[in-house]
């Protein structure tokens, strides 16, 4: 019994430890409020605090320039001229034809908050936030490496919208030495992944070099999709994926501490927080260079590809995709090889992966994810059913002779070493596994753990409903009556286990439901809600374990 009461107490002071650690870092941390702005006036008034910073374009040995935002005074006495909108089924963007970066981008599909009709705001340029999208060329003879600045693109209109399955938005930089530069923008019907094509046509009389490069800029402001406040958040920060590392994750405060370079033939670069992903694919049959720095107070992770030559009057096209949307598996997985890995289900992805593909199937047929979480719970216990049996067993055994152990105390009083070989002796001829209470707890942690990243991961649950005042499984149960329920049907479950002779021991387990109780009152209602059904199983299958352990000593 001491065994299993040190067992009992080390748990319990591990999760109070991370119980104290996560409230100290998390509780009470709001979100931040991400609003729809008036896109034109409010990157008007941003420029004049930003356009004097200095340059964040990759550098290289041939690169000149001094800044990657647009003059302040002609960002004021022309904005609307130099936005352009672009609308599809699936995004919403504002392109600024001053370097013809993404400065703003929606995502009509997915909502800011629960209850708001705006639509979630993923990249952003403003007073209170930074994170755009910026792609050029560099090098040589490339215009982002002018030193009179960013090159000024034109365009046949100031708005553009998807009509049929695809879109074409052109930006022209026609330049006194004869280059016609092209920047082309490719949006495809429920794509959330841009083509970005340079067209370089050379009429001048020497040949033409330059690199393109993309990249990524945000500022270190919180994640706006983390609404969960308590438990395990989310990974915010840079990701890079090359040939020897397919999923290679920096936070912020890495960053911080050492830029990163790196070298692949093909790979990506992005930007990941809860729920969506930002991200940079160049060709996948070049040498990439891949790095990050810090600069102006933002974070900046992007790629350079190989120079290129143009002959006189020839023409030659480079490309590079960009996806900026939801991190949904099959979206991702079409966009580029291990993006979808940005799904990141932590060191447990081999038993959330098939998690994950066992709930979404349920889900295509009973069209509601709570449902889904459910029968997940079922198939789980159906799965673990004879190891719960063998435990539940054991507990039942205990149970049943819970007075002859009491006895043996009251015989042998403080002579520990006679009572515990006097316990031992019955264990063995009841074939009692103390311990095996505790087997069904270590059996489902890493199914629990898993299932949590798998739900805490899942896109397709953000305001998903279930029913009744469950409105977001995503979330927290606003009114706490899931885990309530779930405390309540783990002091029955206490009801239905042998009462433990020792004192302490006892008065720990009386404990355990409240700890709990306490500790999933922030977690995702989905994950609250698995384990409740776990509980209800449970409690079922104990009591009849029990019923048939009393009809075989009444039998006798």
């Amino acid at each position: 019994m001491d065994v299993q009461r040190i067992i009992l107490i080390a748990a319990l002071a591990i999760i109070s430890y991370m119980l104290v650690l996560q409230w100290n870092q998390d509780y009470g941390v709001k979100p931040v409020a991400v609003a729809q702005t008036e896109s034109v006036s409010a990157y008007q008034s941003s420029t004049d605090t930003v356009a004097n910073e200095g340059s964040d374009l990759p550098t290289v040995a041939d690169a000149s320039v001094n800044s990657d935002l647009p003059d302040a005074k002609a960002a004021v006495t022309a904005a609307q001229q130099q936005l352009i909108s672009v609308k599809t089924d699936v995004l919403e963007l504002l392109i600024d034809t001053k370097g013809g970066d993404i400065i703003e981008l929606t995502l009509p599909k997915h909502k800011a908050a629960l209850n708001d009709d705006k639509p979630f705001v993923l990249l952003e340029q403003n007073g209170n936030r930074t994170y755009v999208s910026q792609s050029g060329l560099i090098g040589k003879d490339g215009l982002d490496a002018k030193k009179g600045g960013r090159p000024q693109y034109t365009t046949a209109k100031n708005s553009y919208q998807l009509e049929g399955d695809k879109l074409t938005v052109d930006l022209v930089h026609t330049g006194e030495d004869g280059v016609v530069v092209t920047k082309r923008f490719v949006f495809t019907k429920g794509n959330y992944k841009i083509e970005q094509d340079f067209l370089i046509n050379n009429g001048s009389a020497d040949a033409w070099q330059a690199k393109l490069f993309g990249q990524i800029k945000r500022d270190g402001s919180k994640d706006p999709s983390q609404t969960t406040s308590m438990g395990m958040q989310a990974f915010l920060g840079a990701v890079f994926s090359t040939t020897d590392e397919h999923y290679d994750k920096y936070s912020f405060k890495k960053l911080d501490e050492a830029n990163v370079k790196k070298t692949s033939l093909g790979g990506w670069v992005a930007m990941s927080q809860h729920y969506f992903l930002s991200a940079w694919i160049p060709a996948a049959d070049e040498e990439n260079s891949y790095s990050s720095r810090v600069s102006n107070g933002n974070y900046i992770a992007g790629f350079v590809s190989p120079e290129f030559t143009v002959a006189p009057g020839e023409t030659k096209t480079v490309s590079a995709g960009f996806y900026a949307g939801p991190k949904e598996t099959d979206l991702l997985e079409q966009a580029a090889p291990n993006l979808d890995l940005t799904v990141d289900y932590g060191i447990l992805w081999f038993i959330a992966t098939p998690l994950s593909w066992l709930l979404k199937t349920i889900h295509s047929f009973v069209g509601n994810w709570g449902v889904s979480i459910i029968f997940i719970t079922i198939i789980v216990k159906a799965l673990l059913f004879q190891v719960n049996a063998k435990a539940f067993k054991s507990m039942a055994k205990m149970r049943k002779f819970g007075p002859e152990m009491t006895r043996l105390k009251e015989l042998y009083g403080d002579d520990r070493q006679k009572m515990s070989q006097a316990m031992m002796e019955l264990y063995k001829k009841e074939k009692i596994n103390p311990l095996g209470g505790c087997l069904p707890i270590v059996a489902q942690m890493p199914i629990f753990i898993a299932l949590y990243w798998t739900l805490m991961e899942s896109v397709e649950l953000r305001h998903a409903p279930f029913a009744l005042w469950i409105n977001d499984l995503s979330v927290m149960d606003p009114y706490f009556m899931l885990p309530i329920l779930m405390g309540a049907t783990m002091f029955i479950q206490q009801l239905l286990n042998p009462t433990p002779p020792d004192p302490m021991q006892a008065k720990i387990m009386k404990m355990l439901p409240i700890v709990f109780t306490f500790f999933f009152l922030w977690f995702p209602a989905g994950l609250v809600l698995y384990w409740l059904v776990n509980n209800i199983l449970s409690i079922a299958q104990q009591y009849l374990i029990n019923k048939q352990i009393e009809g075989e000593g009444s039998s006798k």
